[in-house]
């Protein structure tokens, strides 16, 4: 690792922190393209590179998740009781998409990740907004019935699941943004430790590993981001609450598009340098 890639991956735990407490994101749809970037500079196979930038964010979005769900707590905007119901189907079938994750070819994972932000961002920016007098859906059986699929997909791509989490509970389970944005977070801090596990377990014993790694989790470039990102996500989470929920609504759907290019290859397609 050069000292190019430090700097990088220390630039990027300050973005993926603040964007996490501004947007209840976990950041792994930005940390993932950056790792990615790094580990096969490094000379590390594809295969394995994608899955280490998986494993490795998943382990980043832990602690960041949980700093600032933490602010978030003590402005009284987690919902706790639905945080609790979809963590706990969450953790479980976040284990079961990392593990299918480590038998799926590195290029289709990338590709995937990439139109699933995509399609994410096109749902939100294009779906009706819903109406103050509606109220949020007191249900934990929708809970679990979105839970179940959105855990899967987190262990599958390496995320948190807040970029999924928050369209699903602002447009279908009709949370307020800020409600949804700190919900997210908590939730996100059972569905990391679900995928976490899952890479590291199938990932023990694997030749093409770096340094310093624990199956599919690579812990100096884990440091590095999670020095940076910690800290900012609580200046993310006092930031997201002095913001209007239209504007939170337009900066996720910026990121999302963006990242989403990325990881498809839209840009390196295009010859841009993004």
């Amino acid at each position: 690792m050069t000292i190019t890639h430090i700097i990088i991956l220390l630039a990027t735990g300050v973005v993926a922190g603040f964007s996490s407490g501004l947007l209840g994101l976990g950041g792994a749809f930005i940390m993932t393209p950056v790792q990615y970037m790094v580990f096969t500079g490094m000379g590390i196979p594809e295969e394995i590179a994608i899955r280490l930038a998986f494993g490795t964010s998943l382990l980043v979005v832990l602690p960041t998740a949980a700093s600032g769900a933490w602010r978030h707590n003590r402005m009284g905007a987690v919902w706790w009781k639905a945080a609790l119901v979809m963590g706990g189907c969450g953790v479980i079938a976040a284990f079961g998409g990392a593990t299918l994750a480590a038998h799926l070819p590195g290029v289709g994972l990338r590709i995937a990740f990439g139109a699933f932000i995509l399609a994410s961002a096109i749902r939100m920016l294009t779906a009706r907004e819903p109406q103050l007098e509606e109220k949020p859906r007191d249900n934990p059986w929708l809970w679990v019935g979105w839970a179940v699929p959105i855990g899967f997909i987190s262990g599958v791509f390496g995320i948190g699941g807040g970029i999924l989490m928050v369209p699903v509970m602002v447009l279908a389970l009709r949370f307020r943004m800020h409600t949804a944005i700190a919900t997210s977070l908590a939730v996100m801090i059972f569905t990391s430790t679900g995928g976490v596990i899952g890479y590291i377990v199938n990932g023990l014993g694997l030749p093409h590993l770096p340094p310093y790694s624990i199956g599919y989790v690579n812990l100096p470039v884990w440091f590095l981001l999670v020095i940076t990102s910690v800290g900012m996500a609580q200046l993310g989470t006092v930031t997201a609450h002095k913001l209007p929920a239209r504007q939170l609504g337009y900066v996720f759907v910026a990121l999302l598009f963006y990242m989403g290019l990325k990881m498809v290859g839209v840009f390196e397609w295009l010859g841009l340098p993004l």
